[in-house]
């Protein structure tokens, strides 16, 4: 009996737990903007917003950020710090994109720090993502790495 999921198919769970994590985040955050736009709390789309919003804008990224790499770690077929992490290093990838291209664009865009505060918590918050799935993995099954049955485990 075959006690090891077939590398393809582990590869394809891998990838799959990452894209899961960036639509995730992107639908939180995008609806999250919308209903924040829409009740008043932030300005009308495309005009300026002070810094204390964008600190608030942040500070739900950053949570939503270690529920999307808890969700990333959640559905790894194995390793599930490593997949948060990897999604961490996809947002500091987006993010640095993100900023290269709305750098110096105008106030609508938001203050220098923003896009810098994004990318700064990416791996943060993907590290305490991963970390509670492990933590929940091993108090699930104490007698076992991560709580893992051994016919489950990858290498």
């Amino acid at each position: 009996m075959m006690t090891e999921t077939p590398r393809p198919r582990r590869m394809a769970r891998s990838i799959g737990a990452v894209v899961a994590g960036v639509v995730a985040i992107f639908v939180l955050s995008t609806a999250t903007d919308v209903v924040l736009h829409a009740t008043g709390v932030f300005p009308p789309w495309g005009q300026p917003m002070s810094d204390g919003l964008f600190a608030l804008a942040t500070a739900y990224r950053a949570v939503y950020g270690v529920a999307c790499s808890y969700l990333v770690a959640r559905l790894a077929p194995d390793r599930p710090l490593r997949h948060a992490l990897a999604f961490g290093v996809v947002g500091v990838v987006i993010g640095t994109v993100g900023s290269a291209t709305t750098w110096g664009r105008g106030p609508e865009f938001g203050p220098k720090w923003y896009p810098l505060a994004l990318i700064a918590v990416s791996l943060p918050c993907a590290w305490a993502g991963g970390k509670l799935r492990e933590l929940q993995l091993r108090n699930a099954d104490p007698g076992t790495p991560y709580g893992i049955p051994p016919d489950h485990r990858h290498g």
